[in-house]
Protein backbone atom coordinates (compact mmCIF):
# COMPACT_ATOMS: atom_id res chain seq x y z
CA UNK A 1 0.00 0.00 0.00
CA UNK A 2 2.79 2.33 1.06
CA UNK A 3 4.55 1.50 -2.22
CA UNK A 4 1.40 2.16 -4.45
CA UNK A 5 0.99 5.80 -2.89
CA UNK A 6 5.00 6.68 -3.23
CA UNK A 7 4.55 5.13 -7.13
CA UNK A 8 1.25 7.82 -7.61
CA UNK A 9 3.22 10.36 -6.19
CA UNK A 10 6.06 10.20 -8.20
CA UNK A 11 3.70 10.34 -11.47
CA UNK A 12 1.57 13.26 -10.10
CA UNK A 13 4.90 14.57 -9.10
CA UNK A 14 6.46 14.02 -12.74
CA UNK A 15 3.32 15.22 -14.29
CA UNK A 16 4.03 18.40 -12.09
CA UNK A 17 7.07 18.72 -13.45
CA UNK A 18 6.05 18.63 -17.16
CA UNK A 19 3.54 21.12 -16.49
CA UNK A 20 5.55 23.67 -15.01
CA UNK A 21 8.34 23.03 -17.92
CA UNK A 22 5.75 24.10 -20.17
CA UNK A 23 4.18 27.00 -18.46
CA UNK A 24 7.84 28.41 -18.47
CA UNK A 25 8.21 27.54 -21.50
CA UNK A 26 5.36 29.49 -22.75
CA UNK A 27 6.25 32.26 -20.37
CA UNK A 28 9.59 32.93 -21.97
CA UNK A 29 7.91 32.60 -25.27
CA UNK A 30 5.01 34.96 -24.65
CA UNK A 31 7.82 37.33 -23.48
CA UNK A 32 10.21 36.64 -26.77
CA UNK A 33 7.25 38.20 -28.37
CA UNK A 34 7.17 41.01 -26.52
CA UNK A 35 10.51 42.30 -27.32
CA UNK A 36 10.06 41.70 -31.05
CA UNK A 37 12.39 38.64 -30.87
CA UNK A 38 12.43 35.42 -33.37
CA UNK A 39 10.60 32.67 -32.07
CA UNK A 40 11.78 28.86 -31.94
CA UNK A 41 9.40 27.67 -34.13
CA UNK A 42 10.38 30.12 -36.57
CA UNK A 43 13.48 29.56 -36.56
CA UNK A 44 13.08 25.65 -35.75
CA UNK A 45 15.61 24.55 -38.42
CA UNK A 46 18.58 26.68 -36.69
CA UNK A 47 17.80 25.59 -33.01
CA UNK A 48 18.49 27.70 -29.71
CA UNK A 49 22.08 27.13 -30.36
CA UNK A 50 22.61 27.25 -33.74
CA UNK A 51 25.97 28.70 -34.22
CA UNK A 52 27.40 32.08 -36.28
CA UNK A 53 30.62 32.70 -37.75
CA UNK A 54 31.94 35.68 -35.97
CA UNK A 55 32.25 38.76 -37.42
CA UNK A 56 34.92 39.69 -39.52
CA UNK A 57 37.77 41.38 -38.12
CA UNK A 58 38.60 45.07 -39.61
CA UNK A 59 40.89 45.11 -41.94
CA UNK A 60 44.37 46.72 -41.21
CA UNK A 61 46.17 49.03 -43.15
CA UNK A 62 48.35 47.59 -45.81
CA UNK A 63 51.55 47.22 -44.69
CA UNK A 64 50.62 48.18 -40.89
CA UNK A 65 51.35 43.98 -40.15
CA UNK A 66 54.49 43.62 -42.43
CA UNK A 67 55.86 46.72 -40.60
CA UNK A 68 55.35 45.11 -37.15
CA UNK A 69 56.67 41.89 -37.97
CA UNK A 70 59.89 43.70 -39.75
CA UNK A 71 60.09 45.41 -36.43
CA UNK A 72 60.46 42.50 -34.31
CA UNK A 73 62.57 40.66 -36.97
CA UNK A 74 64.99 43.75 -36.61
CA UNK A 75 65.01 43.66 -32.40
CA UNK A 76 66.02 40.11 -32.78
CA UNK A 77 68.18 40.36 -35.28
CA UNK A 78 69.91 43.69 -34.31
CA UNK A 79 73.64 41.59 -33.81
CA UNK A 80 72.83 38.92 -36.12
CA UNK A 81 74.68 40.05 -39.04
CA UNK A 82 77.50 41.85 -37.14
CA UNK A 83 80.84 41.55 -37.93
CA UNK A 84 81.97 40.47 -34.74
CA UNK A 85 85.57 40.74 -35.72
CA UNK A 86 85.12 44.32 -36.02
CA UNK A 87 83.52 45.49 -33.25
CA UNK A 88 86.89 46.18 -30.44
CA UNK A 89 87.43 45.87 -27.08
CA UNK A 90 87.35 49.63 -26.38
CA UNK A 91 83.67 49.55 -28.28
CA UNK A 92 82.81 46.67 -26.35
CA UNK A 93 84.45 48.66 -22.75
CA UNK A 94 82.44 51.89 -23.62
CA UNK A 95 78.79 50.25 -24.73
CA UNK A 96 75.47 51.12 -23.09
CA UNK A 97 75.06 47.76 -21.00
CA UNK A 98 71.34 47.40 -22.47
CA UNK A 99 73.92 47.12 -25.95
CA UNK A 100 76.60 44.90 -24.11
CA UNK A 101 74.16 42.20 -22.67
CA UNK A 102 72.16 41.93 -26.13
CA UNK A 103 75.36 41.38 -28.30
CA UNK A 104 76.61 39.24 -25.17
CA UNK A 105 73.43 36.65 -25.08
CA UNK A 106 74.06 37.05 -29.21
CA UNK A 107 77.60 35.63 -28.92
CA UNK A 108 76.60 33.18 -26.55
CA UNK A 109 73.86 31.92 -28.71
CA UNK A 110 76.36 31.64 -31.58
CA UNK A 111 78.38 29.20 -29.42
CA UNK A 112 76.14 27.26 -28.19
CA UNK A 113 74.68 26.49 -31.54
CA UNK A 114 77.97 26.18 -32.98
CA UNK A 115 80.43 25.46 -30.40
CA UNK A 116 84.02 25.93 -32.23
CA UNK A 117 87.02 27.40 -31.23
CA UNK A 118 86.23 30.78 -32.42
CA UNK A 119 82.65 31.33 -31.19
CA UNK A 120 83.93 30.13 -28.29
CA UNK A 121 86.90 31.89 -27.25
CA UNK A 122 84.52 35.24 -28.71
CA UNK A 123 81.98 34.39 -25.85
CA UNK A 124 84.49 34.08 -22.66
CA UNK A 125 86.16 37.60 -24.25
CA UNK A 126 83.12 39.20 -23.56
CA UNK A 127 82.23 37.52 -20.05
CA UNK A 128 85.67 38.64 -19.46
CA UNK A 129 85.11 41.88 -20.19
CA UNK A 130 81.91 42.17 -18.39
CA UNK A 131 83.79 40.45 -15.32
CA UNK A 132 86.33 43.67 -15.51
CA UNK A 133 83.72 46.64 -15.49
CA UNK A 134 82.05 45.21 -12.84
CA UNK A 135 85.27 45.18 -11.49
CA UNK A 136 86.03 48.50 -12.51
CA UNK A 137 82.49 49.75 -10.93
CA UNK A 138 83.52 47.87 -7.55
CA UNK A 139 86.76 49.80 -7.45
CA UNK A 140 84.97 53.16 -7.97
CA UNK A 141 82.08 52.92 -5.67
CA UNK A 142 84.36 52.20 -2.81
CA UNK A 143 86.99 54.89 -3.42
CA UNK A 144 83.52 57.31 -3.70
CA UNK A 145 82.38 55.92 -0.27
CA UNK A 146 85.90 56.35 1.17
CA UNK A 147 85.99 59.95 -0.16
CA UNK A 148 82.24 60.74 0.85
CA UNK A 149 82.43 58.77 4.06
CA UNK A 150 80.11 61.71 5.16
CA UNK A 151 77.21 60.20 2.82
CA UNK A 152 77.83 57.23 2.71
CA UNK A 153 79.50 55.57 5.97
CA UNK A 154 77.20 54.12 8.14
CA UNK A 155 80.25 53.22 10.13
CA UNK A 156 80.68 56.41 12.05
CA UNK A 157 76.70 55.97 13.56
CA UNK A 158 76.71 52.15 13.56
CA UNK A 159 79.82 50.50 13.30
CA UNK A 160 80.24 47.07 13.49
CA UNK A 161 83.27 46.04 15.74
CA UNK A 162 83.32 45.36 18.91
CA UNK A 163 84.61 48.08 20.71
CA UNK A 164 82.14 50.04 18.69
CA UNK A 165 79.10 47.49 19.54
CA UNK A 166 79.62 48.24 22.59
CA UNK A 167 80.03 52.13 22.14
CA UNK A 168 76.97 52.93 20.65
CA UNK A 169 74.41 50.08 22.34
CA UNK A 170 75.66 52.16 25.40
CA UNK A 171 74.55 55.26 23.44
CA UNK A 172 71.16 53.84 22.75
CA UNK A 173 70.36 53.09 26.19
CA UNK A 174 71.79 56.26 27.53
CA UNK A 175 69.48 58.22 24.86
CA UNK A 176 66.37 55.44 25.69
CA UNK A 177 67.00 55.95 29.40
CA UNK A 178 66.99 59.67 29.54
CA UNK A 179 63.90 60.08 27.12
CA UNK A 180 61.44 57.80 28.92
CA UNK A 181 62.83 59.58 32.55
CA UNK A 182 62.08 63.30 30.69
CA UNK A 183 58.93 62.28 29.29
CA UNK A 184 57.21 60.97 33.21
CA UNK A 185 55.52 64.15 34.20
CA UNK A 186 53.87 65.13 31.03
CA UNK A 187 52.68 60.90 29.65
CA UNK A 188 51.27 58.16 30.91
CA UNK A 189 50.64 54.73 30.03
CA UNK A 190 47.09 52.90 29.55
CA UNK A 191 47.41 49.24 30.31
CA UNK A 192 44.25 47.11 28.73
CA UNK A 193 43.48 43.96 30.30
CA UNK A 194 40.71 41.71 30.42
CA UNK A 195 39.61 38.75 33.32
CA UNK A 196 40.17 35.78 30.55
CA UNK A 197 43.46 36.59 29.62
CA UNK A 198 46.46 34.49 30.62
CA UNK A 199 49.37 36.78 29.71
CA UNK A 200 48.72 39.62 31.74
CA UNK A 201 49.79 38.43 35.15
CA UNK A 202 53.38 38.16 33.33
CA UNK A 203 53.16 41.29 31.72
CA UNK A 204 51.56 43.01 34.94
CA UNK A 205 54.86 42.25 36.51
CA UNK A 206 57.38 43.25 33.79
CA UNK A 207 55.14 46.52 34.36
CA UNK A 208 55.83 47.03 37.59
CA UNK A 209 59.50 46.52 37.39
CA UNK A 210 59.37 49.02 34.90
CA UNK A 211 57.28 51.61 37.11
CA UNK A 212 59.90 51.77 39.80
CA UNK A 213 62.57 52.30 37.50
CA UNK A 214 61.43 55.12 35.44
CA UNK A 215 58.55 56.28 38.20
CA UNK A 216 56.04 56.62 35.02
CA UNK A 217 52.19 56.22 35.90
CA UNK A 218 50.13 53.03 34.77
CA UNK A 219 46.68 53.23 33.99
CA UNK A 220 45.05 49.51 33.88
CA UNK A 221 41.62 49.19 31.86
CA UNK A 222 39.48 46.25 32.05
CA UNK A 223 38.09 46.18 28.85
CA UNK A 224 34.97 44.07 29.80
CA UNK A 225 34.35 46.52 32.83
CA UNK A 226 35.09 49.19 30.36
CA UNK A 227 34.68 48.36 27.03
CA UNK A 228 33.80 52.34 26.30
CA UNK A 229 37.69 53.15 26.49
CA UNK A 230 38.82 49.92 24.86
CA UNK A 231 36.28 51.04 21.59
CA UNK A 232 37.76 53.90 21.73
CA UNK A 233 41.27 53.04 20.97
CA UNK A 234 40.25 50.41 19.32
CA UNK A 235 41.82 47.82 21.72
CA UNK A 236 40.98 44.02 21.03
CA UNK A 237 43.22 42.31 21.93
CA UNK A 238 45.16 42.06 25.16
CA UNK A 239 47.28 42.90 26.98
CA UNK A 240 47.66 46.04 24.89
CA UNK A 241 50.48 49.60 25.99
CA UNK A 242 48.92 52.73 24.63
CA UNK A 243 50.98 56.13 25.21
CA UNK A 244 49.02 59.62 26.06
CA UNK A 245 50.76 63.20 26.64
CA UNK A 246 48.96 65.27 28.70
CA UNK A 247 47.14 68.77 26.55
CA UNK A 248 46.87 66.27 23.38
CA UNK A 249 44.58 64.12 21.87
CA UNK A 250 46.89 62.15 19.72
CA UNK A 251 47.98 59.01 21.54
CA UNK A 252 50.14 56.45 20.15
CA UNK A 253 49.85 52.43 20.50
CA UNK A 254 53.20 50.63 22.36
CA UNK A 255 52.61 47.36 22.46
CA UNK A 256 50.08 44.88 21.89
CA UNK A 257 50.68 41.03 24.05
CA UNK A 258 53.48 40.68 26.25
CA UNK A 259 56.74 42.58 25.58
CA UNK A 260 59.65 42.47 27.94
CA UNK A 261 61.44 45.22 29.44
CA UNK A 262 63.74 46.03 26.56
CA UNK A 263 61.61 45.86 23.94
CA UNK A 264 59.33 48.29 26.06
CA UNK A 265 61.46 50.27 26.89
CA UNK A 266 62.49 51.17 23.05
CA UNK A 267 59.29 51.21 21.43
CA UNK A 268 58.00 53.75 24.74
CA UNK A 269 61.31 55.38 23.28
CA UNK A 270 60.16 55.82 19.47
CA UNK A 271 56.70 56.19 20.53
CA UNK A 272 57.32 59.37 22.84
CA UNK A 273 59.79 60.73 20.47
CA UNK A 274 56.56 60.95 17.69
CA UNK A 275 54.68 62.72 19.60
CA UNK A 276 56.81 65.35 20.72
CA UNK A 277 57.56 66.01 17.01
CA UNK A 278 61.17 65.08 16.75
CA UNK A 279 60.91 62.42 14.28
CA UNK A 280 58.08 61.49 11.85
CA UNK A 281 57.35 58.13 10.02
CA UNK A 282 60.18 58.22 7.80
CA UNK A 283 62.67 58.64 10.36
CA UNK A 284 61.11 56.75 13.23
CA UNK A 285 63.55 54.49 13.72
CA UNK A 286 66.49 57.25 14.07
CA UNK A 287 68.29 58.20 16.92
CA UNK A 288 68.94 61.32 17.92
CA UNK A 289 73.01 60.85 17.68
CA UNK A 290 72.14 59.49 14.42
CA UNK A 291 70.86 63.00 12.87
CA UNK A 292 72.45 64.24 9.59
CA UNK A 293 74.03 60.88 9.18
CA UNK A 294 73.61 58.41 6.57
CA UNK A 295 71.06 56.67 8.92
CA UNK A 296 68.72 60.16 8.78
CA UNK A 297 66.88 59.54 5.51
CA UNK A 298 65.78 62.62 4.30
CA UNK A 299 69.44 64.52 5.44
CA UNK A 300 70.74 64.14 2.12
CA UNK A 301 68.30 66.79 1.12
CA UNK A 302 69.12 69.33 3.51
CA UNK A 303 72.13 70.68 1.09
CA UNK A 304 70.91 74.07 0.78
CA UNK A 305 70.38 73.53 -3.60
CA UNK A 306 73.83 71.86 -3.91
CA UNK A 307 74.24 68.26 -5.54
CA UNK A 308 76.74 65.98 -3.47
CA UNK A 309 78.20 65.54 -6.81
CA UNK A 310 79.65 68.86 -7.65
CA UNK A 311 81.26 69.44 -4.19
CA UNK A 312 85.03 69.41 -4.80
Amino acid sequence: MMMHFSQKLCLYGSTFIVVAGCWLCMSLNCHAQDEGTPQFYEKQKEGWFWYHDPLPKPEEEPGQEINQVQEVQQQENRYRGTDLEKVSLEELWTMYPDDFQELLDHVQNLAVQAPTEENTLRYLIMQDVARRKALAYTNSAMYVTQKYGNLFNVNQVYPTSRPGVTARVQMQNQEIGQTIRSARNDHALIYFTSPTCGFCEKQSGILAYFVDKYGWTVKPVDIGQQPGIAERFGIETTPALLLIKKGMKDYMPVSVGVVVLTELERKLYRAVRYLQGETRDDNFLMYDFQKGSAFDATSILDNEGKQPWQEK
